[in-house]
């Protein structure tokens, strides 16, 4: 049986694409300069350039979204060819563990103070919480259903994930959502999140740390 969960916007999922790729841009540029220098910084923003497509302003929302999807993806598998290239295989790790940290920075709010109040009073209430607000947000990533819902367990079924529909994006599955982001989660939220994928389907489930 399929849960039924609130719909994100175009309108939201288009903001939260661009939202994303501003918080890369925040810590990127200052990461290849430590590492590899001023010019290597401008042979990036360059690459980042080339593959970006420009976004009318009177497109819809959708349209919008669609746009920047893959800018996002152009912007995210590009920096990973870049790193690696540049630094090796510990680039990308030191790289994930910069990225954890500027998430983790982005998201300290009185909201995760509650959060971790609820937690203190009940750690089944705030799971809970905490699954059903990544579930909302993580609809700009990809379209899913919920297959389980509970104070101990989320899961979420994509049957064609929309970023592994883009070529050479191995990167971003493998890097992104199945390093880095479970490594945040577990540190700010107290949540295990693990991937099954199967070709260009995946299996997401969300369960409490300890």
């Amino acid at each position: 049986m399929m849960i039924k969960v609130k719909e994100m916007p175009y309108s939201e999922k288009y903001a939260n694409v661009l939202d994303d790729m501003k918080l890369v841009d925040t810590f990127i540029p200052s990461f290849i300069q430590k590492h590899s220098g001023d010019q290597a910084v401008a042979e990036l923003q360059g690459i980042w350039r080339q593959g970006m497509k420009p976004i009318p302003e009177d497109a819809s929302y959708e349209e919008k979204y669609e746009i920047a999807y893959g800018n996002w993806i152009w912007h995210a598998k590009s920096t990973f060819s870049f790193i690696r290239r540049q630094l090796g295989e510990d680039g990308i790790e030191q790289f994930g563990r910069a990225h954890v940290e500027a998430l983790k920075r982005k998201n300290a709010s009185p909201a995760l103070f509650l959060l971790k109040l609820v937690r203190a009073l009940s750690a089944g209430s705030a799971f809970t919480m905490t699954a059903k607000q990544t579930i909302y947000q993580l609809q700009w990533l990809t379209p899913f259903s919920v297959s389980e819902l509970t104070r101990h367990r989320a899961v979420f079924n994509m049957p064609r994930c929309k970023l592994i529909s883009f070529p050479d994006s191995d990167d971003i599955c493998l890097i992104g959502c199945q390093s880095t982001y479970p490594m945040w989660f577990a540190e700010q939220f107290k949540v295990r999140m693990k991937y099954l994928r199967q070709g260009n389907s995946c299996t997401g489930t969300l369960t409490p740390v300890g």
